[in-house]
């Protein structure tokens, strides 16, 4: 071959090849990014109204239906969801991973902003201005700190937040923002007594257009003379609580009423209805989102080396905490990933040593091993992957692939020097030449069964894509590898070794006792061949029945096992209409409760400050390191779980955030065009759904219990008394809810002025009569002649999916049951439950791990395809590809057996997941390079003239080094413990193939042919002059047959015993000897 020959002939520029590569690779390496999974981010666009005053219903029918009718004629949209609430409608657009439709999140955001603003003329006139966001799951929170002290109020605290903390960590490279929570932001609060503004004739509008009008700072633009230039400033803006006290609101004759006289004015929290504590300690915390394409573990280093420096500049008294790190966890997966990538390539190293024993020809494959993986980096940067646990699994996989196209060259090239006694460069080069094809068609074939996971659509589409690019671009450098430096380090530094120690005499020892074995098993399989091959096909379809059929015994489904990740979190919910000091009540005991607990480091609390309301909380809980503790995670949960389901006025669970987002495993969506009827679905739905053993936390969105006041106007009675209906809503605004009229200036920066009933004036329903409105002739008009209030209960907020009313079931998983089967359970309620017109979807985790099942089946489908066409096209035979993947399913068996197994010795993982899922992919590349060696051996030693029987045993009799490959958790479980499957069973399946495909093929052309010549070739020998499928002895596993320095072994019928024919050499005589002369079809 040119390539390799030149190579040898130039061995500097073979040398700056190799180089080359690893040197982009390396630079590729420094510059990726590290993430724990490749981003599967999809484009999510949200579309945010307020209609102020509006109830759920009329927010659902006069914007959210008609904003829904118009973005659903997007392209590409993968989900459409919306939750309708009180004065507020939120729309959320998820598009598709899927290609073509794929796109930008920003192209995705102007086509949202094109269809909201063609339907803006058709929502109400009140309706404020739709806004339009774009969301990422990385927009999430990953390090969490936490500001306290004993000598600053939380007020202070949220300050000294904002001006110290949140403006210098949003200076650090890679990070997007820092998000206050807890905050008690500083704002003026007047609180408004309804008693003084009636008794002195005044309303709240009286109130708020004073405030506007009084508390301004306009620019009076500039003096200027021949000499100098003055600028104006009219001072107008108030700074104080005294200072906005003494503002007049109105005069009466000689008397100016002020605003301290009918409202208290004093400086307050903004918002006080979420509530913050690390460790139990009242405290603010900051919460930091990293860019979506920044280095995590970066990111997370650069927060930690700053806050010495932001420590020093807090107020003395004032301490920051590291409340929770997310990269800790993401940092001990890759360095455990990158850790077993550097031991799987000793070992491989180690293991071709042991059974080469020899170091110049060990030094070889262990410099391929480098230049392979390293020049994957480069690849992996230039495709715009990350450093993840998905691409680092690839690599450290395909080191047992990439090190056995240097072991083939090595191994052919150490046969010419040893057995034919030709000097290192010219054995280099024929011994290149004669298996330079084969090394290319099992390149092919490994590339042909990886490549179609790039094909992959949705989540798994995008998890998967880089593993298999991965995988296949380290195969294609091995390859090129291979065919360059491998020959030319195998002219440059392969000598023969003559003389061999005790050491090599125990292990030669070894290897012929089990070749010995294993010769006595071919045999049996290959005289007993049909009966085996029968025995095998049931075994296969047993197996499958009983491990992905069969109810009772097959394997559990789920999208990806949970890991310990040494956080977990604590749900609150209390009843509807609870306030914030009766959530926090119950908090307070769950937060003792976790605190008694073993090996939890610490944990931090919000109640309140998210969109479950202030009777909603959660605790993150932080555990010890975990060399430092004794219990899992789930185990802790297990634990917690009674504790918590004993507290009776709130519902509290624990669950562990799985690696996709922070939702519960189980999200199950029913959907009815009728919202009515939803409530009764639910009632008997949820109940029976929540008896599925396993099932724990079962829980809807839908809550149509909320405590409401009803207020009813009489709009004749209004009508009478000139009160416009908008301005008894707007006054119930500003009194109830609060409004925000005017500004302040304080420490250089700009909070808000907030108009507000007193609390104490606004604590029960009869409080909304004491309200008065200005009606004709400026005379006051109490609500109550007006309206009518009533006390209800409705639905807290109405949830479309696909634009159809729905509720969403979530659930968390308890140990011993998977996600597949709890979707399987809840399908079976549903199907018993539900009514005609009710319809159900999936969501969150649970979709995903729906279509990532198809996309799996897909991918195997596909790849065995592909790979039957390679191989065809390889052998130029439709027959010998059935005989390569007829080890496939035997490996499937023994990948299943071994799930099976470690499932009942509950091993985690031991699930049908991605991980497994990649182990049977895998599976095929694997089983079909060993055969495709197999039977290109077998094939040779038929051109030499051997029978098909004695040169299937001959071929079978090879080893493989890949066979002593690292594994990893999951993923080698699939893989590595069927490896004696795929070794055992493949030499036995493909022998057994191989002899009835030639016996059926010999049949065949013994009917079509009558010369000799047509009866050898359909016996599948094959032309003597294609040189370049010369014998390569026992390539994969470094034993090489007929070697001058190391016993022969040769196979027979007669004895299982190896017999001295002539020093050194022994003959293991299974078969009689061999009449080369003979016809193949005559052999048997």
């Amino acid at each position: 071959m040119k390539l390799s020959e030149t190579a040898i002939r130039r061995p500097v520029l073979a040398s700056m090849l190799s180089a080359a590569l690893v040197l982009f690779g390396f630079i590729g390496y420094t510059r990726l990014s590290v993430r724990e999974l490749p981003d599967i981010d999809p484009p999510i666009i949200s579309v945010s109204t307020v209609l102020p005053g509006a109830n759920a219903q009329v927010v659902e029918t006069a914007v959210t239906d008609v904003l829904e009718e118009e973005l659903s004629t997007i392209q590409g949209i993968r989900t459409l969801s919306s939750a309708s609430a009180e004065q507020t409608s939120n729309i959320t657009l998820e598009f598709t991973l899927d290609r073509p439709l794929d796109r930008p999140v920003d192209v995705a955001a102007q086509d949202v902003r094109d269809k909201v603003s063609r339907v803006r003329g058709r929502l109400p006139v009140d309706v404020l201005e739709p806004v339009i966001a774009k969301q990422s799951a990385d927009a999430q929170p990953f390090f969490w700190l936490a500001l306290s002290s004993d000598n600053y109020d939380l007020m202070q605290l949220s300050d000294i937040a904002d001006r110290l903390v949140k403006a210098r960590l949003q200076s650090l490279p890679g990070v997007g923002s820092a998000q206050i929570f807890g905050e008690r932001r500083y704002s003026m609060r007047v609180w408004v007594q309804p008693e003084a503004l009636s008794a002195r004739g005044l309303t709240v509008q009286d109130v708020e257009g004073s405030i506007v009008s009084r508390n301004v700072e306009i620019p009076a633009g500039r003096i200027e003379s021949t000499r100098r230039e003055f600028s104006v400033r009219s001072l107008g803006e108030l700074k104080t609580p005294q200072e906005f006290g003494e503002m007049v609101v109105a005069s009466q004759g000689s008397q100016l009423i002020k605003l301290k006289d009918v409202a208290r004015v004093e400086l307050g929290p903004e918002d006080d209805r979420s509530i913050f504590r690390y460790n139990g300690s009242p405290s603010v915390a900051i919460g930091v989102v990293r860019q979506s394409k920044a280095n995590l573990i970066d990111v997370a280093r650069n927060i930690r080396e700053a806050l010495p420096a932001i420590q020093q500049t807090l107020p003395l008294g004032v301490k920051l905490h590291s409340a929770y790190d997310g990269s800790v966890f993401v940092t001990h997966s890759i360095a455990d990933a990158r850790l077993t990538l550097l031991i799987a390539a000793i070992l491989v190293v180690l293991i071709i040593f042991v059974f080469l024993r020899n170091v110049r020809a060990t030094i070889i494959p262990g410099l391929a091993i480098p230049a392979s993986i390293v020049a994957t980096f480069a690849i992996m940067y230039f495709l715009g992957f990350s450093i993840n646990n998905f691409t680092l699994l690839a690599l450290t996989i395909a080191i047992g692939i990439v090190v056995d196209d240097a072991i083939i060259v090595l191994e052919n090239a150490f046969r010419h020097q040893e057995e034919l006694h030709e000097q290192p460069e010219e054995a280099a080069v024929r011994g290149t030449n004669e298996i330079a094809f084969a090394v290319i068609a099992t390149t092919i074939a490994l590339v042909a069964v990886f490549s179609p996971l790039a094909f992959l659509t949705g989540t798994a589409g995008r998890l998967l894509s880089e593993f298999g690019i991965a995988v296949a671009g380290a195969v294609v450098i091995s390859g090129f590898v291979a065919l360059t430096l491998t020959p030319m380090l195998c002219a440059k530094i392969l000598r023969m070794q003559h003389q061999h120690g005790k050491v090599f005499q125990l292990f030669e020892r070894g290897f012929n006792a089990l070749s010995e074995r294993y010769a006595q098993l071919l045999r049996r399989a290959v005289d007993h061949r049909v009966a085996v091959l029968l025995g095998t096909l049931a075994v296969v379809a047993v197996s499958v029945f009983a491990f992905l059929i069969f109810p009772p015994t097959r394997l559990q489904k789920e999208l990806i096992p949970e890991d310990d990740r040494g956080f977990f979190l604590v749900v609150v919910r209390g009843p509807e209409g609870a306030s914030l000091p009766y959530t926090d009540s119950y908090v307070r005991q769950v937060e003792q409760i976790i605190g008694r607990t073993p090996d939890v480091n610490g944990y931090f609390t919000i109640v309140g400050g998210f969109a479950g309301g202030v009777n909603s909380a959660f605790i993150g809980v932080i555990l010890k390191d975990w060399g430092a503790r004794h219990t899992s995670v789930q185990q802790m949960i297990g634990g917690l779980f009674p504790q918590l389901m004993g507290l009776s006025g709130v519902l509290a669970f624990p669950y562990a955030p799985g690696a996709i987002g922070f939702s519960q495993p189980i999200q199950y969506v029913v959907q009815n065009p009728d919202f009515a009827k939803l409530p009764d679905i639910m009632g008997p739905f949820v109940g029976r759904v929540s008896q599925v053993k396993g099932l724990a936390n079962v829980q809807t969105d839908l809550f149509v219990n909320k405590p409401e006041l009803r207020v009813t106007f009489d709009r004749d009675r209004a009508e009478d008394l000139g009160v416009p209906v908008r301005d008894v809503a707007s006054a119930l605004q500003t009194f109830l809810g609060g409004r925000r009229v005017s500004t302040f200036t304080r420490n250089d920066k700009l909070y808000y002025v907030m108009v507000q009933l007193d609390p104490k004036d606004r604590a029960t329903p009869s409080d909304m009569g004491g309200i008065y409105l200005r009606g004709k002739g400026g005379q006051l008009v109490q609500l109550n002649a007006l309206a009518n209030v009533q006390e209800g209960v409705g639905a807290r907020q109405i949830n479309h999916f696909n634009r159809i009313p729905s509720f969403t079931l979530s659930a968390s998983l308890m140990p011993g049951l998977a996600q597949g089967e709890a979707l399987d359970s809840i399908d079976a309620v549903a199907r018993q439950l539900l009514p005609p017109g009710t319809t159900t979807a999936l969501a969150g985790e649970s979709r995903e791990y729906k279509e990532s099942g198809s996309a799996i089946y897909f991918a195997f489908v596909i790849a065995l395809i592909v790979v039957f066409m390679v191989l065809a096209s390889q052998f130029e035979s439709l027959l010998h590809p059935w005989t390569v993947l007829m080890a496939v399913p035997l490996a499937v068996t023994g990948a299943l057996a071994t799930l099976k197994f470690a499932a009942i010795i509950h091993r985690s993982g031991a699930t049908m997941n991605l991980y497994s899922q990649i182990g049977m992919i895998l599976l095929i590349g694997l089983v079909c390079k060993n055969s495709i060696l197999l039977v290109e051996y077998t094939n040779q030693l038929r051109e030499k003239g051997l029978d098909t029987v004695a040169a299937v045993l001959e071929a079978g009799m090879r080893s493989s080094a890949a066979c002593s490959s690292p594994r990893r958790s999951r993923c080698s479980s699939c893989r590595w413990r069927t490896w004696s499957c795929r070794r055992w069973f493949t030499g036995s399946a493909v022998c057994r193939g191989d002899c009835i495909g030639s016996s059926v093929a010999a049949s065949h052309s013994r009917r079509r042919a009558t010369d000799a010549g047509a009866v050898t070739r359909a016996a599948g020998i094959r032309s003597a002059g294609r040189g370049r499928h010369a014998a390569t002895g026992h390539v994969a596993g470094g034993v090489a047959a007929s070697r001058a320095a190391r016993p022969e072994l040769r196979l027979g019928a007669r004895s299982g015993r190896q017999r001295r024919v002539g020093a050194p050499q022994r003959v293991l005589r299974v078969h009689p000897a061999v009449d080369l002369t003979r016809d193949d079809g005559d052999a048997e």
